[in-house]
């Protein structure tokens, strides 16, 4: 079963995800405070990170670039979501695997992160 890791400051966000997300048969770990996310991805050692860009330090961008650098996630697969208009260059430069722009269709998440998933490492 595939661990993901959702890091968003919304609350609904992260419940209404990680429930759907569960009901697909992944093991899901959601948290509200981007400065746990590290933290939270040592102990879990997520299959695919699904990041918010707007949150409090550390933002999406700042913690994609930091996964990066991290060597037990330098190839991890990283989902963008956003409602900021034009991150989709910015998130894929630093690193970011996908994106999916807010609102989005809960189809269009599944067909992601099975496509994320199945990234060769």
């Amino acid at each position: 079963m595939a661990k993901i890791l959702i890091v968003d400051d919304d609350e609904k966000v992260t419940t209404l995800l990680g429930r759907y997300l569960n009901a697909l048969g992944y093991q899901v770990m959601t948290i509200n405070q981007s400065s746990r996310a590290m933290q939270t991805a040592e102990n879990m050692s997520p299959d695919l990170f699904i990041l918010d860009i707007m949150m409090p330090y550390p933002d999406g961008f700042t913690l994609t670039t930091m996964l990066r650098e991290h060597p037990k996630f330098a190839k991890t697969p990283i989902l963008i979501i956003t409602a900021l208009d034009n991150s989709n260059s910015k998130a894929t430069t630093l690193g970011a695997n996908g994106y999916l722009s807010k609102p989005f269709n809960l189809d269009d998440l599944s067909t992601k992160v099975v496509e994320l998933l199945n990234l060769p490492g």
